[in-house]
């Protein structure tokens, strides 16, 4: 079958552009009062024609920007009729002859196939897109896996914690501890008591308690010696995650 107007196959059913077919049926009047005209015989946009740009040479060899129309097989079929000329039956004979090759099994097979492909290229693309998704999420996981054990550890133990207990989670002795944390600005030392400063006195990371004790000579006495609550130990954690000093399970899992 000879081509007497390229046809579009990328839509669902396969379109004519209007001003082709205006061209190729030899209409006199203007374009747009010719397809106005021939759009009010029932068609309506977005069924029968959408409406799309494309662009044109002008005298002096510039692009100007037109409008044209997708019109479906059957309008353009039905446009032909009412034309009642040569062209327009040549024209809707041609339609008619696209519409059977349209509808053969092997076509209706063809784009069959042609949808498959296109859904399985959909698919692939959800499983990149997907596999990507996981990527970041596993290293994100892998990222917070150490951060959630120490968390886990913390956890395990509700209560009042002492700095010696907090410094051997890092390797050190509660003197190397408490010298950091002073380093740092995070506590002073007053009457032989570890203290916070004002900034975090009041935060509820750490509690003081009164312990009695015996002097050298045997008198009673009492100390007030300073724990860490939970909060407090995960403020540590923090702040010493944020210098790049981890405690001691976190470096054997990054050396694992």
């Amino acid at each position: 079958m000879n081509e007497l107007i390229p046809i579009n196959y990328e839509g669902e059913q396969p379109t004519v552009s209007a001003r082709e077919l205006y061209t190729g049926l030899e209409i006199t009047d203007r374009f747009s009062r010719w397809f106005e005209r021939m759009s009010a015989y029932g068609f309506s946009e977005g069924n029968d024609f959408t409406s799309v740009k494309s662009s044109t040479l002008v005298n002096n060899g510039a692009e100007r920007e037109i409008t044209d129309y997708r019109v479906s097989i059957d309008m353009a079929k039905q446009i032909c009729m009412i034309q009642r000329s040569e062209k327009g039956r040549q024209y809707r004979q041609y339609f008619l002859d696209l519409e059977k090759a349209w509808n053969t099994p092997e076509q209706i097979f063809a784009r069959a196939l042609k949808m498959a492909d296109q859904t399985i290229a959909k698919l692939k693309d959800s499983v990149r897109a997907l596999s990507t998704e996981i990527s970041v999420k596993n290293q994100i996981i892998g990222e917070l896996k150490p951060k959630a054990d120490y968390y886990d550890e913390i956890l395990k133990n509700p209560g009042l914690v002492t700095i010696t207990q907090i410094s051997k989670d890092y390797g050190m002795s509660a003197k190397e501890m408490n010298s950091l944390l002073h380093d740092l600005g995070i506590q002073y030392k007053q009457s032989g008591q570890w203290l916070l400063y004002s900034t975090y006195h009041n935060m509820g990371y750490t509690h003081s308690e009164t312990v009695n004790i015996t002097r050298s000579d045997g008198r009673p006495d009492v100390k007030m010696n300073t724990k860490w609550t939970q909060k407090g130990r995960i403020f540590l954690y923090n702040t010493l995650k944020e210098k790049e000093i981890l405690p001691v399970i976190e470096m054997l899992e990054e050396t694992a």
